[in-house]
């Protein structure tokens, strides 16, 4: 049976899992990376579904988060309101995303699976799948599945990086060996995906492109920004026809 589960990946995300939480941790990228992944996936959602800013903007909503880890984006979005089911294929991952979310007083759906597992008599009003295509072993069964598990006019949010030479520049060298941001190997460039290529599976299952941005890190202020440069971090959000 096809999988999109590649498992020397999980292997490498199980053994960090208990630092999920940490924000000076092995996970302090991502930590950093989240306020703009927030800002820019809760405003497409609030232009897209015609919502006001309020006490729990996103009530009504049902969201899926593929590849959720310790849960840091499953909770911002819960705390907005939504209702999040948040899959991995990682059981340590999951268990820690339970505890901390129980520990939060959040009411959060977690679950050890991968999307094409998942009933697709469940259908969901938003897909995220963050960093998380660069590591499936199966990019065409992934989206498909996506398809299948997303509502009509519903939303999906993929955030990758870009095959070029400036992300074996930052995102490898950089990030892995110089400013070890992350652990040696973590990302294997190779599995990197353009955003024509991305742009391609997603209109192969009939996905349509709304908006695409990039997200770049300030090293001056040590934030991160959207911007329109491409080269390395980006993020598209798509609808289903």
């Amino acid at each position: 049976m096809s999988t999109t589960i590649n498992k020397e990946e999980i292997q490498k995300f199980s053994k960090l899992a208990e630092e999920w939480w940490d924000v000076n941790g092995k996970f302090k990228p991502l930590h950093m990376f989240n306020p703009v992944r927030i800002e820019y996936i809760t405003e497409n959602i609030y232009k897209h579904f015609n919502l006001k800013k309020k006490t729990n903007p996103l009530n009504g909503l049902n969201i899926l988060d593929i590849g959720c880890g310790g849960g840091l984006i499953s909770e911002p979005m819960a705390r907005l309101g939504a209702s999040v089911t948040g899959i991995d294929a990682s059981e340590k991952n999951i268990t820690v995303a339970k505890l901390h979310s129980k520990k939060s007083n959040l009411r959060i759906n977690y679950l050890n699976t991968s999307p094409e597992n998942l009933s697709y008599s469940e259908k969901f009003d938003i897909i995220l799948n963050l960093e998380v295509v660069e590591h499936v072993n199966d990019v065409n069964l992934y989206i498909k599945s996506c398809y299948k598990l997303l509502k009509k006019n519903g939303l999906m949010f993929t955030a990758t990086i870009n095959r070029s030479f400036t992300s074996y520049i930052k995102a490898i060298i950089g990030a892995e060996y110089i400013l070890r941001w992350l652990p040696i190997g973590t990302h294997d460039w190779n599995k990197f995906l353009k955003p024509e290529e991305l742009e391609k599976y997603l209109s192969q299952e009939n996905f349509y492109s709304l908006d695409i941005a990039g997200l770049k890190f300030n090293p001056f202020t040590n934030k991160w920004k959207k911007t329109k440069d491409l080269s390395v971090n980006y993020i598209i959000t798509s609808s289903k026809n």
